[in-house]
């Protein structure tokens, strides 16, 4: 098959989850003896990078570019990826993201055979002006009556298209790979030791409460340290009022910005004492799933996306403050029980969350497609 992967930022995957999907997900479509090609966002690679770069694992890139704004961004390019892709063959289309739902009547009324990558319910996002939810509320309505297949990656939101809009949509979850600390000098550059710190990666808004984290870490009695990777690409007052608060910690807050390397990222997920995930919106999240796979002890944010995920191999806490450094002072009086949540983690992702699997069944549906009118 001939396939084109569309909605992310590009690969070589730098930024989120729909990047690492495409990545794993169309490298493995290739080494199966399909034609994987990614639209990639001009504007995230410099000249000298796309000059150098037209594959990459195999899969073929084109880049083109996008408006310079959030609202748009995402909508501008997916535009020209659509338009461009109309010509050019491809079997099956795979677009991410549920804003991409109004753009999906090109593929569609050319014939062509469409997927749809819903992602989580984007409109409880609180970067999101009023104008920006009532529109993800519309694409979500929209996705639900188009006729392309529809994908989620948590139970919970495949639960909700069923209940809401009457609509099946197809269970394939995110995937993520088993890895172990290679070379724990490399965390060393921060001034870290190994199980001397915290752990939070994600983006600085309010719905993955990084924030809240601060504010409970500077309520613990601890020589230990809390790492906040990440930033976001427009500055807001949130981010500006966790910078804040983090710089008033006297030097126990580090804030290493955003951490592209994935060795670094891998040593720093494995050498933590705890992994703190505070995403309460969206499905399957694969800041939790790298986590797990890297034998993290994870304190989660009590939501049925989290806990569909983690079980019982790890502990959970409610959005509040207190209730967070209650948990992290939990974990701290258990330092030496905390072995067996790490290696129920790292069982669950292999069992459930492998890049293998996650690609069966895309290659899968993909094939299904084929043989439907």
């Amino acid at each position: 098959m001939k396939i084109a992967l569309i909605g992310t930022r590009g690969v070589p995957a730098q930024y989120g989850g729909f990047e690492t999907c495409a990545e794993e997900l169309g490298a493995r479509l290739v080494e199966r003896g399909h034609r994987v090609t990614v639209y990639c966002r001009k504007g995230y690679y410099s000249p000298s990078e796309r000059r150098a770069r037209r594959e990459h694992r195999g899969m073929s890139l084109i880049y083109l570019p996008q408006l310079k704004s959030r609202p748009l961004e995402t909508l501008s390019h997916t535009l020209l990826a659509l338009l461009h892709s109309l010509g050019k063959g491809f079997d099956r289309i795979f677009v991410f993201n549920c804003a991409n739902s109004p753009l999906l009547a090109m593929p569609l009324l050319f014939g062509k055979k469409a997927a749809l990558h819903v992602d989580g319910l984007e409109w409880k996002r609180g970067k999101w002006s009023r104008l920006g939810q009532a529109y993800y509320r519309y694409s979500e309505r929209l996705a639900s009556r188009l006729p392309a297949v529809l994908i989620c990656d948590s139970k919970a939101i495949q639960h909700y298209y069923r209940e809401r809009y009457g609509r099946e949509t197809r269970y394939i979850p995110y995937g993520a790979q088993i890895h172990y600390g290679r070379d724990g000098s490399l965390i060393g550059r921060f001034g870290l030791e190994p199980g001397g710190y915290f752990l939070q990666i994600t983006r600085f808004e309010p719905e993955n409460n990084p924030l809240l984290t601060v504010r409970a870490f500077k309520g613990l009695r601890t020589s230990k340290k809390l790492v906040l990777v990440g930033g976001v690409k427009y500055r807001t007052a949130y981010s500006q009022a966790l910078e804040c608060e983090a710089g008033h910690a006297g030097g126990s807050i580090l804030l290493p910005g955003l951490i592209y390397d994935q060795d670094l990222r891998r040593e720093l997920l494995t050498n933590a004492f705890a992994y703190i995930h505070g995403n309460e919106v969206g499905g399957t999240n694969p800041a939790l799933l790298e986590a797990m796979a890297a034998g993290g002890f994870v304190i989660s944010r009590d939501v049925p996306y989290n806990r569909e995920v983690l079980q019982d191999a790890g502990i959970y806490f409610e959005k509040d403050a207190e209730d967070l450094r209650r948990k992290m002072e939990w974990a701290l009086a258990r330092e030496g029980e905390l072995a067996a949540f790490r290696e129920k983690a790292r069982t669950i992702i292999r069992e459930k969350y492998n890049w293998e699997s996650v690609t069966d069944a895309y290659e899968s549906l993909f094939l299904e497609m084929g043989a439907k009118k």
